[in-house]
């Protein structure tokens, strides 16, 4: 017979309730323990991780500029490095007994890509007086050198060009206009002020194929569009680079479980749990493992809430010199190696009168399909479209051609001339000399002396030009008329007019 057991008193089964609730909570308080501390850990990796891309983005957006004539103020470089990209700071160290600054100085772009043209378009380029600058990348870059491989490998399988100092008043459609002529664009994406809804003078352009981004950057590079010459370069970074600088931290990202969510995840894992703790194996096993407690003064956060992480140390607080480091060996640059600026080569079939206004400067050189307009034989222009059969823009060199027809003349007060003297001819008397020489013809106000190495050898060769800048275009075109294939020393000099703007913008190498 068996024996049954009495029955339980309601203060018992009150008690009996009371273990069960305290057991529940105890469990689902156990779930969230666990749950607390692996979230934690993965966004802790995931803060690491993100730190050291920042460092190694701030690092790929520093350059350092260095044999900066001392009259050189730090308005001047930024003026000189500002077409390439935004710049976030300039960092120029002063003498405290001189007061003069040092003749070296770090610019730290808003973009990765800004900093990478102007490394390679500015390197030995001229400020002001005609001092020769050098430009390079800090020493600090090393440190980088894996996560910037990373970023450059992931840029490659996007067909992105990178397009600095567009005019302000042209929008994005007037630039795929003119760059969808070289291939079908996937994404033109230009950056917009929060405020003013105005682009910031940089935009993002992707193409279908590898070869139309080639040809883009070969061919627009230094191309005037609207009175300003577009600074065009590949893009070294994947999408959404930027955004991720600039973006929300991610402490607020999406991954982070809202409270609610996980105290009911918490409960349905507790009721599992308990199920399984029925069986003697799994109560044995939950009795060796018992519930976790946090030690004494330990504060657990809720699920969602992240504790504050270290800030990382940027890049652009570090102080540091030029080395021979480089971005990327993956990373090809369409720029000559030895090439200060590269000349511009395309300019806008426009007038002086469309140079204050851009969009009819860029409307004038569309058709009435959008493409762009052509000189043909019979001097009527037609647009890209209608001239497909005729003008084969397949290639590099064809699309440079190409821009070339549509190459603006105007009016110079510049004369350069090649061939005159070899590099060791000159001395301290030729500058005068030439200034004398040529007060002939008209009042002259600056001569330089500019010496062009033609590459990056040791022995490369250096050619000799002389700029002469009249006070206006008659003593010019009069001394051209005079000097060009006249002998002088053994040598037949070359003299020709110089584009006016690309002396303004102190670029020697047209």
């Amino acid at each position: 017979m068996s024996k049954h057991l009495p029955p339980l008193t309601p203060s018992q089964k009150n008690d009996l309730e009371k273990a069960k609730k305290y057991a529940m909570e105890q469990s689902i308080k156990d779930v969230l323990l666990k749950q607390s501390i692996r979230h934690q850990q993965n966004q802790l990796t995931t803060s690491q991780g993100a730190a050291q891309k920042q460092r190694a983005l701030a690092i790929m957006c520093r350059v350092y500029v260095g044999s900066i004539y001392y009259d050189i103020k730090q308005d001047m470089v930024r003026e000189a490095f500002t077409p390439f990209g935004p710049i976030k700071s300039i960092d120029m160290s002063y003498d405290p007994i001189t007061q003069k600054h040092k003749g070296y100085c770090f610019i730290d772009y808003e973009l990765p890509e800004a900093a990478h043209l102007a490394t390679e378009q500015m390197q030995s380029a001229t400020l002001a007086v005609g001092r020769t600058i050098k430009v390079g990348r800090p020493s600090n870059i090393g440190q980088a050198q894996p996560i910037i491989e990373q970023l450059a490998h992931e840029a490659q399988h996007f067909n992105r060009i990178y397009v600095a100092s567009i005019h302000p008043e042209l929008e994005e459609n007037d630039l795929r206009s003119v760059f969808e002529a070289f291939g079908k664009i996937i994404n033109c994406q230009m950056d917009r002020d929060a405020v003013s809804r105005r682009h910031r003078g940089y935009a993002f352009i992707e193409y279908e194929t590898n070869q139309s981004s080639t040809d883009a950057i070969t061919s627009m590079n230094m191309f005037d569009l609207g009175g300003q010459f577009l600074r065009v370069g590949k893009a070294i970074t994947p999408p959404n680079t930027h955004y991720e600088m600039y973006g929300p931290p991610s402490n607020h990202s999406s991954s982070a479980l809202p409270a609610a969510a996980a105290v009911a995840a918490a409960a349905v894992t507790s009721k599992i749990m308990a199920q399984e703790a029925a069986k003697p194996v799994s109560l044995r096993n939950s009795a060796l493992s018992g519930p976790m407690i946090p030690a004494p003064g330990v504060m657990i956060p809720p699920p969602g809430i992240v504790m504050p992480q270290p800030t990382a140390v940027m890049a652009a607080d570090q102080a540091g010199v030029v080395t021979g480091a480089t971005l990327s060996s993956s990373v090809t640059s369409t720029a000559p190696p030895t090439a200060v600026i590269k000349p511009p080569t395309n300019q806008l079939t426009t007038n002086h009168t469309n140079a204050s206004n851009p969009k009819a400067a860029v409307q004038q050189m569309l058709g009435s399909d959008g493409g762009l307009m052509l000189p043909s034989q019979n001097g009527k222009q037609q647009s890209l479209s209608q001239q497909e059969g005729n003008v084969n823009i397949s290639g590099s060199s064809q699309r440079h051609l190409m821009m070339q027809k549509l190459m603006r003349k105007e009016t110079s007060r510049v004369m350069v001339l090649r061939n005159m003297v070899q590099v060791n001819d000159i001395d301290d008397d030729l500058e005068g000399e030439v200034t004398e020489e040529c007060g002939k013809f008209g009042s002259v106000e600056r001569v330089i002396i500019y010496q062009e190495k033609q590459g990056d050898e040791d022995d490369a060769p250096v050619i000799v030009k002389i700029f002469v800048e009249f006070a206006n275009t008659e003593g010019c075109i009069k001394a051209v008329d005079v000097l060009d294939s006249r002998w002088f020393g053994g040598n037949k000099i070359s003299a020709k007019v110089y584009p006016q703007q690309l002396y303004d913008n102190n670029e020697y190498t047209e």
